[in-house]
Order: structure tokens, then sequence, then C-alpha cells
């Protein structure tokens, strides 16, 4: 196995065309047998990797330096034009949130761990959007399948439906409520994992006055939820970040153990 079929499994496993910006084969290997993932992989896990004997490393969280990475966000216009939102009214809207994390990203120590993977010759690999999107289907699904018929849905029901999940069973921090309580009514249920971060308050309030009731999503600010709160128009249920990580890549790891790749999860992956 090579570190571009991973990645195309990846890609393949999660229906997606290309490869986006947040994903990236930092150090290219061959006959790969033994993979070590983690949510967050550095210097530290690469050493473990080579102690080990693993063929290969692999982190969620993005460690490449592609230039473009923040325009993942766009997909944030994707998806809110299919719940009615005109695409030049998300641009705009996207515009401080994007500006903030570019001020963030060029200060950051961008080639830290690639420059460890190349001196250790360890083939190194990120795999961010497509196990975010898997994630995001999975819960859609699995909540669509609970509560598409109950109109009158309560948010607590929703935190009670996600434990049922292993991912989030297994979980040292559990699902919680950020914005709302347990007895609001949860309206449409929309499900937000994918699009490289959150979005930022602008961008959120789009998906309550396009007509979402409770937003699902990994994680969120404490500032931005006291602000969501101030709105007074919808609901936001953390299901948890590790938790929601792994579930993508725990079924990313699955389709590689068909074709005979032996994963190993370490670095927060909660598995089932």
């Amino acid at each position: 196995m090579t570190t571009q079929k991973l990645m195309d499994i990846a890609l393949k496993t999660a229906k997606l065309k290309e490869m986006p910006h947040d994903c990236g084969i930092i150090v290219e290997g061959k006959d790969i047998k033994k993979v070590l993932m983690g949510v967050d992989m550095d210097t530290a896990e690469l050493l473990l990797a080579r102690e080990l004997g693993f063929d290969c490393v692999v982190s969620h969280h993005p460690r490449n330096t592609n230039v473009d990475m923040l325009d993942v966000l766009h997909e944030h216009f994707r998806k809110l034009e299919v719940l009615g939102v005109p695409l030049n009214k998300s641009q705009k809207l996207l515009e401080d949130r994007k500006s903030e994390l570019s001020y963030n990203n060029h200060v950051s120590n961008s080639r830290r761990s690639e420059s460890a993977a190349k001196l250790l010759n360890m083939p190194y690999m990120c795999i961010h959007t497509p196990a975010d999107v898997i994630s995001e289907a999975i819960v859609q699904e699995f909540l669509d399948s609970k509560f598409s018929d109950k109109p009158e849905t309560k948010v607590e029901e929703i935190i009670d439906a996600l434990e049922e999940i292993p991912e989030y069973k297994n979980s040292a921090r559990k699902p919680v409520i950020r914005v709302g309580s347990k007895d609001s009514y949860a309206g449409k249920i929309y499900v937000l994992m994918s699009g490289l971060t959150g979005p930022g308050v602008k961008i959120i309030k789009e998906y309550f006055e396009a007509g979402v009731g409770t937003l699902v999503m990994m994680h969120i600010s404490e500032k931005d939820a006291k602000e969501i709160k101030t709105q007074g128009i919808g609901n936001v249920v953390i299901a948890g970040h590790m938790s929601s990580d792994s579930l993508g890549l725990n079924k990313i790891a699955a389709e590689w153990a068909k074709k005979g790749v032996e994963t190993t999860m370490m670095s927060g992956i909660v598995t089932n």
C-alpha cells in the first residue's frame, strides 16, 4: 500500500472526487502495512512510530502548508445555498472569519512536523475534511432516522440519541447543550461538522435564519455561544470534538483494513 492509495481510499469513503486543501501527503511512502493514526500527530508521535516499527503516520488535523487551506471554509457557501442563502451573501458574511484564521495561520510554525518527518524518512500524511464529511453524514443520517417524523423533539433527546453512538458513549467528554435548554424544541436538526472549522457567528446565524432549529457541531467557542444566545433563534448541541473526529477516522481505518493495512489509534481517537 502507498500513501497515495491510502489517501484515495479515504476520499472514496467520503465520496469526494478531489483532495481538499486541508489534506496532504507530506512524506510519500510505499509498502505500508502498519499505520499509526491520531487526531494530532506531531514530532513526538513520529518518533514513537519509528520506535514501534510503524510504516506511516496519519494525522487528522492538518499538518501541511497549503496556502489555499482556508478555501475549505467555502464549503459553507454550498451548504447554505442548498438552504436557500445566496452565494454572494455567504461570501460577505464569511470574510471576517476567514481573515481571522489567516492571521492565526500566518504566524504558525507550519513546517515543524514536516521537517521532522523528512529527517526521520517517515511517510506522513493528514486527512481532515474526508473524516469530517464522513462523521457529518453518519450523525445526520442517524438523527434523521430518530427524529425526522417527530416534530416536537426536544434538545435533550438529541443528547440522549448521540450517546447511543459508541464514539460518543465511550468518550471522556459527553455531548452538551451550549445554546438552548434540554426542554427546547429542536426544530430542524442540522449536523455541521465539515468546512475546515467553526464558521463564526455571522454564518451560524444564517443557518438558523434559513430554517435550522438546532445545529449539531463538533465544538464552539464560549464567545460565539454567548453571542448566539443573544440572538434567541436557535439551539446548539456540541457532540464533541475528538469523538466526532473519531467517527470518520474509524470508518477510514476500517476501509484500509479491507486492503490489509493495520491501523493503530492514538492521540484522541475514541475507538468503537
